[in-house]
């Protein structure tokens, strides 16, 4: 699997490394992730991989599409690799925990404005705010 994270590492431009695998299998298994919990995984596999160095790899994979960055209000940045779609995120607003949720209409932007003050929309980004099954149960 790793020469796959190669191949789209590459293929975005930028060199292979060894943080930059062991971000991508991060958040492969563990989507909606922050930069401290990427760090532990990571750090785990690379011993002297810092804070920092996860914060510019985040950076340099966000900035070439490879993942997405989004920040639900009053949390950390999350990060995710499900990139290609215009997808929403429902998040739980006693545990922090964040789940997807497809396009609210299906079809790319979702929602359209009532007025785009000349804006060519590109996409949308909606929370869905609430309980999670676990919280509702406690």
């Amino acid at each position: 699997m790793t020469d796959g994270y190669e191949q789209l590492i590459r293929g975005a431009g930028l060199r292979v490394t060894a943080g930059r695998v062991a971000v991508l299998r991060t958040l492969d298994t563990r989507p909606h992730s922050d930069a401290d919990a990427i760090h532990r995984i990571v750090a785990g596999e690379l011993e002297n991989t810092s804070i920092q160095s996860v914060h510019n790899i985040l950076g340099d994979l966000a900035g070439t599409g490879l993942i997405r960055r989004i920040v639900p209000a009053g949390s950390s940045a999350r990060y995710e690799r499900r990139v290609d779609d215009n997808h929403h995120h429902l998040v739980c607003t006693e545990c922090g925990a964040v789940s997807d949720v497809d396009c609210v209409v299906g079809a790319a932007p979702c929602l359209t404005p009532a007025d785009t003050g000349g804006f060519a929309v590109a996409t949308a980004e909606v929370t869905f705010w609430g309980l999670c099954p676990r919280c509702q149960a406690a």
